[in-house]
């Protein structure tokens, strides 16, 4: 986990019982103030031995998880952020953003269709963002992109983005949202959405139930230990090229 900055705005209706939010109001911290972390530089940092610390067998970079790495307020960080990405070439990074539309501010000049180490993933939580944001962001100059509903509010089709740009997303996953007063995930919606992507063949994962989880006629509580393995075990993962 990297996060170069931690804090961020609420936009949208995803945003509205944000984990960060609910961490940080335990702390008595404000979320919505954007700050760059001691751990800004985390993956050029190196040891005694003049080593990366981080290195390739650790695993993916997850990037910029309390925050979103195109928000406004940081702006004067992003360029060495990208920087820093492209001296580790060696380090897959995989980051997640709600502002599709931000994403020129500050790229890098080499760019150009993307940096091969770099996963950028669109999150949609309902049918109205994933209309705004997903014309965007599937038109943007990016070697690796995926889409993830989470928390999902409510069904969505993106049949039409499969079927235009299914050869160029690299997955699809749902999720839903934890803490107590989460909102409501319905498998129904996760099906449909499995569906969608079999049909196109695109990769899907469901990845997580949330806390509140509705199956049919049934809703359960499942405690946050728990919801990736109970997701897990809806079977619904689809990869077509394995």
């Amino acid at each position: 986990m990297w996060n170069p900055w931690h804090g961020c705005t609420k936009i949208s209706p995803g945003c509205a019982k944000c984990y960060v939010y609910r961490r940080d109001a335990r702390y008595g911290k404000d979320a919505s103030i954007v700050t760059k972390t001691s751990s800004f530089d985390l993956p050029i940092k190196k040891n005694r031995q003049r080593q990366y610390k981080l290195q390739p067998e650790d695993g993916v970079v997850f990037t910029c998880f309390t925050s979103d790495f195109f928000h406004p307020d940081a702006d004067a960080w992003r360029p060495e952020a990208w920087a820093m990405m492209k001296e580790r070439a060696d380090l897959q990074f995989f980051f997640i953003t709600k502002r599709p539309n931000r994403f020129f501010e500050g790229l890098p000049e080499d760019w150009k269709d993307g940096y091969e180490n770099v996963t950028i993933c669109c999150t949609c939580e309902n049918q109205y963002m994933a209309d705004k944001r997903l014309p965007v962001f599937l038109e943007l100059p990016i070697r690796h992109m995926e889409i993830i509903h989470e928390p999902m509010l409510g069904p969505i089709n993106i049949e039409p983005y499969l079927e235009k740009y299914g050869s160029i997303i690299e997955g699809v996953s749902c999720g839903g949202e934890s803490g107590d007063d989460a909102r409501i995930l319905d498998y129904a919606w996760v099906l449909e959405t499995h569906i969608q992507c079999v049909k196109y063949g695109v990769p899907f994962s469901f990845h997580q139930t949330g806390y509140h989880f509705k199956k049919g006629d049934r809703l359960d509580t499942i405690p946050r230990k728990d919801q990736h393995e109970q997701a897990k075990k809806a079977g619904l993962e689809y990869n077509p090229n394995s």
